[in-house]
């Protein structure tokens, strides 16, 4: 069996975002900003009658599901799977300070190439495994009838999706970053799981076009 959506939800705006801080697995909470994000964001996602709510057990991603937990009443099952990528002791910097510490760690970033993140962090192949795991247990877990939401990260959420859909690692840069409280809309297919919509902050809506995919 498996699941008849899956929502990948990134969480609402934290100061450290507004200040573009690396925050990787640091327990930020939401801003004001972020908790009417999450609030606006909820009231849509609530109207497609979701049936499971997963979210990481950090307070940026729990209060964003909690925000779909009380118009809901779904309880959230929390997944320390669903966090973040650990960066270690680079939490707090930007890139720009970075790369003033670690100018090699921080061109290898911008170029794609293979980093691990902080002195004893994740790859961003290590939390894509993570996180692609995760979504093939939860997935499997729900029928035909579920719409699961996952309230979560904007990195482990790209590269986990595209890793969990079989796509190559050298196309992960082609699938650009969720806005805070935005996410990817999931559907399974012929062929497996396939993008329904990416980086959306509306409801999906039926696809009238020539194309036959389904």
């Amino acid at each position: 069996m498996s699941a008849g959506r899956l929502i990948v939800w990134r969480h609402g705006r934290t100061e450290w975002n507004l200040q573009d801080k690396i925050q990787g697995q640091a327990d930020i909470p939401l801003d004001a900003v972020g908790l009417g994000q999450a609030r606006a964001a909820a009231a849509r996602l609530a109207s497609l009658a979701p049936t499971r709510l997963f979210a990481s057990d950090l307070k940026r991603a729990a209060a964003t599901a909690g925000e779909l937990s009380l118009l809901t009443g779904l309880k959230i099952e929390y997944d320390e799977a669903l966090r973040e990528i650990d960066v270690d002791d680079w939490a707090g910097l930007t890139m720009a300070e970075l790369a003033a510490i670690n100018p090699e760690a921080a061109t290898r970033i911008r170029s794609g190439e293979p980093q691990r993140r902080g002195s004893n962090g994740e790859t961003v192949e290590e939390v894509a495994a993570r996180f692609a795991d995760a979504l093939t247990r939860i997935s499997a877990e729900g029928s035909s009838e579920d719409t699961i939401v996952i309230a979560t990260h904007g990195l482990a959420a790209r590269v986990g999706i595209c890793l969990f859909l079989g796509i190559p690692q050298t196309s992960w840069p082609a699938f650009g970053g969720l806005a805070n409280c935005n996410w990817v809309s999931l559907l399974p297919g012929r062929a497996g799981w396939r993008i329904e919509e990416w980086n959306a902050g509306s409801l999906p809506e039926p696809v009238m076009s020539d194309d036959p995919q389904r």
